[in-house]
């Protein structure tokens, strides 16, 4: 769970590497002053991966099934196959509204 993380401290240009004794103006001037400098880093998220899958009449889902017909002592049974071969993910998927990156370190609404 919570994959989309970076693994690494100090990845992301608007975090802080100052040490706790400064104080939190200095910290926030630097967080600001390393955004300014990077024209790639933004604390916004414009695509995903996408989750869906095509199968192979280029329908979309999550998950697809097959139903399959089993006899078992002369008596007939309908199950369910999940098909997972000759599937392709949909990709990268532009988003409607920006999101804020998850390790973005800043409190939006404090109560």
């Amino acid at each position: 769970m919570g994959g989309s993380g970076s693994k690494t401290k100090g990845v992301w240009p608007f975090t802080s590497s100052g040490a706790g004794g400064e104080a939190p103006g200095e910290v926030s001037e630097q967080c600001l002053a390393r955004l300014r400098g990077s024209k790639n880093a933004t604390p916004f998220v414009f695509t995903r991966r996408s989750s869906l899958y095509f199968d192979e009449d280029g329908d979309l889902a999550h998950e697809f099934y097959e139903e399959t017909v089993v006899t078992k002592n002369g008596k007939k049974k309908a199950k369910l196959k999940r098909i997972q071969k000759n599937l392709i993910p949909q990709g990268i998927v532009h988003l409607d509204h920006p999101r804020i990156h998850v390790d973005f370190p800043v409190i939006l609404c404090e109560i």
